[in-house]
């Protein structure tokens, strides 16, 4: 049989009925989808694997059980599950999460100091403190899709695909992002 002309629907059936060879092609399908999903959070590469194996486990045991809900996507289940086991984990250690971009650049090394008294370096350094910490503030659909697209460089047509929702989708959460970002901005205070 031709595991790579059938659907990601017949693949699971396959697996739950006790073809091994079915999972071996979704995880083939999948895996860089999940992995890109899992690193552009944690930026470690290692870390990323651990987690990204540990989804895996989640999704076969999640497939195992007969508790697979069919309503989505396949793919985008299967990053979701990697992304929230991502999300937990660094709630669980409590990490602080540091936003970059494609090329491990801090978003704040983009920021430019116009004097270099030590007033002034203090006071962006206090900016830069509230801002992330807003940005940690926003609803996680929100974050991620902001994250995305100004640190990972992410089309929205390639966001749509890693979140497994629609482009409008991902527009519309990005606009929120950016909306309540400039409204805590103002509440807060906080200029850049």
């Amino acid at each position: 049989m031709n595991m790579q002309k059938i659907s990601d629907h017949e693949l699971v059936k396959l697996y739950q009925s006790g073809t091994q060879t079915a999972l071996e092609e979704l995880i083939k399908r999948h895996k860089r989808s999940i992995f890109s999903a899992i690193y552009l959070i944690v930026r470690d590469r290692p870390l990323a694997e651990d987690i990204f194996q540990e989804t895996f486990i989640k999704i076969i045991k999640t497939l195992r059980s007969g508790h697979y809900n069919e309503e989505g996507k396949f793919g985008g289940w299967a990053v979701r599950v990697g992304r929230n086991l991502t999300i937990d984990y660094i709630r669980k250690m409590k990490r602080d999460v540091t936003i970059t971009d494609s090329e491990g650049n801090g978003i704040f090394d983009y920021l430019v100091i116009a004097e270099e008294s030590k007033e002034d370096k203090i006071m962006q350094m206090q900016s830069e403190h509230q801002l992330k910490n807003l940005i940690k503030l926003l609803p996680e659909e929100q974050r991620e899709v902001l994250i995305m697209r100004h640190w990972g460089d992410m089309s929205f047509k390639e966001i749509s695909d890693k979140t497994g929702v629609s482009i409008n989708t991902a527009l519309g959460r990005m606009r929120y992002a950016l909306n309540n970002l400039r409204k805590m901005m103002v509440a807060q205070g906080v200029q850049l």
